[in-house]
């Protein structure tokens, strides 16, 4: 059958409609994409233009030049091979390489002369004026290489340098550490000379032990728990006189304020001598001695046991226990002195009393301490600042956890606290048998397995659970060994100048003495004999 004209025309009109609208369609996405292209341009030449500005500031805080940024300058060209020479200069140095040394240092001379010229005349060093110094130091740096002062060696020489400064390090801190630890211990000649005329004075002058007897008979407020009543076991008689001034002249009502001091047999006559003769604005003073404590024995208190031990003997006293791997510090004999651990005993020393402060020598009161003791402990036994606002001063700081016994007992994220100043809540504390807790912690340390240091360790044992955080104002630590907040310091109703640096010694921090040194009447004869300053 034969097509129609009509139908052959068909074909031909839908090719050149499908072209039409091709062409429509390109035409659209050129205008869309001009337009999107004239938009940019704008941003474009803005980011440019801040990239211009900032290449520009650094030009000029830098004070390099344009010369100095060409790929052919020569100053830049200088520069970085005097850059190179002195760290080779170094290396020949320390090789004992002396000539090679010295030949670095004036061709370094000769380029820092060359460019010195070039900066005084204001123009840039031209390539023939330069190239006998380049060529000259590019030998020198060639040469250099050729001697295996290169990248590699130069790190290796220096991690060798820095192993050997290191170890100079640790030789020099501890050194440091035990020189530090001596002058912490020893006793100044001045506090010495100090204690012999008082025990002197006491054994010589029957007065004042006529005085002591008859205070004693009329000192009916030791046992009244209608007062204040703070207690230190000290054998320092000028470190525990501070304490006591500083109580009296800060308190609002120092005739309420009893003072309980413990001391040995040996500074007990000089204790004694000092606050029998010596006002104290009205505060009590009540001085006894250790030994007089006939139920401090071996067969009670645990430290005394362990004194017997020879190899615990070994351990405090001849330092030759371990081939000196335990640092001086955790060997010091003070930390098995009973004047150190009675603190664990405070009931039975006071059996009369139901809350008692405790202090250490080392501190310096500054506020009325009257509203310590009405402070509510809940409960607990022991009212104490904690000092775990820093991460090393918790509980795993001090005790060794790889031990089941204090694994599985104590929380290693447990907040340490301070002594040196503490409430305790002797009523609580005789019903909770705190001492009783302290014997068995003792008893199992007997192998220093379970900590090494102090009073502190076993303290943190014995009052867990049963400690009342404080008010850290109350209580400011730190000013013996470290720079303490001066906002801290002003606020701080007791100063604590823990650490080796006391003030009562030459390495004491000199910008801390004067709130220690207040409460010292240096014009006092003996203090002026014995040349206490």
């Amino acid at each position: 059958m034969r097509r129609r004209v009509s139908d052959f025309r068909r074909p031909v009109r839908r090719r050149f409609s499908n072209v039409f609208w091709i062409i429509s369609c390109g035409l659209v996405i050129l205008l869309f994409i001009g337009l999107l292209s004239r938009e940019n341009q704008q941003p474009t030449s803005r980011s440019a233009a801040k990239r211009s500005y900032r290449r520009d500031k650094i030009i000029e805080g830098l004070n390099i030049t344009d010369e100095m940024l060409s790929p052919d300058s020569v100053d830049r060209q200088l520069n970085d091979q005097i850059s190179l020479a002195k760290a080779f200069l170094v290396i020949a140095k320390e090789s004992n390489n002396l000539q090679f040394a010295w030949e670095l240092s004036a061709q370094i001379r000769n380029s820092q002369i060359l460019l010195s010229n070039a900066a005084l005349r204001r123009t840039p060093l031209t390539t023939s004026e330069s190239e006998t110094a380049i060529r000259d130091m590019a030998l020198l740096l060639f040469q250099a290489q050729q001697l295996h002062y290169d990248s590699a060696t130069m790190i290796m020489r220096l991690k060798a340098k820095i192993q050997g400064l290191e170890e100079q390090m640790n030789s020099v801190n501890e050194k440091s550490s035990k020189y530090g630890q001596i002058a912490a211990e020893e006793v100044p000649k001045s506090l010495y000379c100090l204690g012999v005329r008082l025990t002197s004075e006491w054994f010589k002058n029957s007065n004042l032990q006529r005085k002591l007897k008859e205070r004693r008979q009329t000192a009916i407020k030791l046992k009244d728990n209608n007062l204040y009543h703070f207690c230190i076991f000290s054998d320092n008689v000028l470190a525990t006189s501070v304490v006591v001034n500083s109580t009296a002249w800060n308190s609002k009502n120092p005739e309420t304020v009893v003072f309980h001091l413990i001391t040995d047999e040996v500074n007990y006559a000089a204790m004694n001598a000092w606050f029998t003769t010596n006002s104290f604005q009205g505060v009590t003073v009540d001085v006894q001695k250790i030994e007089d404590f006939s139920w401090l024995n071996a067969t009670y208190v645990p430290v005394l046991k362990q004194l017997q031990d020879s190899d615990t003997r070994n351990y405090y006293f001849s330092g030759s226990d371990d081939d000196n791997r335990t640092p001086i510090k955790f060997r010091n004999p003070k930390y098995l002195s009973m004047l150190n651990h009675l603190r664990f005993y405070i009931p039975e020393v006071f059996p009369a009393l139901k809350k008692i402060v405790f202090f250490d020598d080392d501190v310096v009161v500054q506020k009325d301490l009257s509203s310590l003791f009405s402070i509510d402990l809940n409960g607990n036994v022991n009212g104490a600042v904690e000092t775990c606002m820093e991460t090393f001063h918790r509980y795993h700081k001090y005790l060794n956890y790889s031990h089941p016994l204090i694994r599985e007992h104590f929380d290693a994220d447990a907040c340490g606290w301070a002594f040196g100043m503490n409430v305790f809540d002797l009523v609580q504390w005789r019903k909770r048998n705190v001492t009783g807790i302290y014997h068995y912690w003792q008893e199992k340390n007997v192998d220093r397995t379970l900590w090494k240091l102090g009073t502190l360790p076993p303290g943190l044992l014995t009052f867990y659970g049963l400690t009342e955080p404080l008010n850290p104002s109350w209580h400011v630590l730190g000013l013996g060994y470290t720079n303490v907040d001066p906002q801290l310091i002003k606020k701080g109703a007791v100063l604590h100048f823990n650490g080796n640096s006391k003030p009562w010694l030459k390495i004491g921090m000199e910008k801390y003495k004067p709130l220690w040194d207040k409460y010292v009447d240096y014009s006092h004869p003996l203090l002026q004999q014995c040349n206490v300053h």
